[in-house]
């Protein structure tokens, strides 16, 4: 029989272990998103240098990180934020959408796919 010492080290490892899968593939595909945009892709491993980055890929001013920090409000400004990105890479409004909902679906059809970064794009 297990002791719960061990059963909990055992449950530990079959949550932390895909946790870092996940980040590690996350950290990747900003990466390369940065990159496209020609921003530094190491942007993408940087606490809160990271959302500004996207602040500025979406063309919206970098103060708007600190909107990031209010609650509820935050929700907006993502969304706000995630549309320009998509508007940017020539994507449409419901593909910002889709990256504001569910961007462990969309960020990586960004990442490889062929859409190129326009900043002069509205």
């Amino acid at each position: 029989m297990l002791s719960a010492a061990t059963a909990s080290s055992a449950s530990f490892g079959v949550v932390f272990i895909p946790a870092i899968i996940i980040a590690i593939f996350y950290v990747f595909v900003m990466w390369k998103v940065f990159e496209k945009a020609g921003l530094p892709g190491w942007g993408a491993i940087v606490p809160i240098y990271n959302i500004y980055l996207i602040c500025k890929m979406g063309g919206k001013p970098g103060w708007y990180v600190l909107l990031f920090f209010i609650p509820f409000v935050n929700f907006v400004i993502s969304l706000l934020v995630y549309l320009g990105v998509a508007r940017k890479f020539n994507k449409s409004d419901g593909f910002g959408v889709g990256l504001w909902l569910l961007g462990f679906i969309f960020l990586p059809i960004l990442a490889f796919g062929p859409a190129t970064y326009n900043a002069n794009n509205r």
